[in-house]
């Protein structure tokens, strides 16, 4: 999904998915979606009952390289509607909300 799919789907959705952002913790504090979940990449494995796998998940990073990685292993682990964030908060911040802050 690119980060202007996302965006409109976001303001149109009724039942929001889960916006999972698999960044670390200081890139989070720089920029993050608003209502997105924070759990960082190394985390996933031991945090999966945080999460839903029936409910629709977007997952996010800097670039679309990790949270497509996590999407595979959500996947492999049973989650039925996993979203790679293609891009990015990058992408979405040089296309989407240039307002936003890069890194």
């Amino acid at each position: 999904m690119t980060t202007g799919e996302c965006r409109d789907y976001l303001e149109s959705a009724d039942d929001k998915p889960i916006l999972l952002d698999v960044r670390e913790p200081w890139e989070y504090k720089i920029v993050h979606l608003d209502e997105s979940l924070l759990i960082p990449m190394r985390q996933i494995p031991v945090s999966l009952d945080q999460l839903d796998p029936d409910r629709e998940t977007v997952v996010i990073c800097h670039h679309g390289i990790r949270s497509r990685q996590v999407a595979l292993y959500l996947e492999h682990n049973g989650f039925t509607n996993v979203v790679n964030l293609r891009g990015g908060l990058d992408a979405w911040a040089k296309e989407t909300d240039t307002g936003l802050p890069t890194y």
